[in-house]
């Protein structure tokens, strides 16, 4: 999973995921290369309409050269911040993922399908609550008063 919380003054906050499901299959992909970030970001550039400020952890994808190089070639709508590393308690996606957590804690899914249906049910009834999006954005002190 990725995810990116996204706030605009005057509009509702915004979340954007990205999902994989990694089955074991030959020449599968295990996990989430920097293309998959790149065009996380491009998608939520294209529904907010704006520049953005992207604020984000030291996750190894985050950093490759091949990333850098997207970021200085989109700087015109793109500005980026790292945060410190250990620093869960600054990003507003950590409280994301609690909720999801919160919503399977209990389900004793039958297969590996089951269990991607019910994150990807928790994660869309959260992106179609901004309050709890905002919830999780002010927990980190970086949500702005209009």
């Amino acid at each position: 999973m990725a995810g990116m919380t996204c706030y605009r003054q005057g509009k509702r906050s915004r979340m954007f995921y990205s999902f994989h499901v990694y089955r074991g299959r030959k020449n599968e992909k295990k996990g989430f290369a920097w293309e998959d970030y790149r065009d996380l970001i491009v998608r939520a550039h294209i529904q907010l309409g704006g520049p953005m400020v992207l604020v984000w952890d030291n996750l190894r994808a985050h950093l490759m050269p091949q990333m850098r190089a997207f970021i200085e070639a989109n700087e015109d709508w793109l500005t980026v911040f790292q945060l410190p590393s250990y620093a869960p308690d600054l990003n507003p996606q950590e409280g994301v993922w609690s909720l999801v957590k919160r919503t399977i804690g209990n389900l004793a899914a039958a297969n590996l399908n089951q269990l991607a249906r019910a994150v990807k049910r928790s994660l869309k009834q959260i992106q179609y609550r901004p309050h709890l999006v905002d919830g999780c954005l002010a927990g980190t002190g970086l949500i702005m008063e209009s």
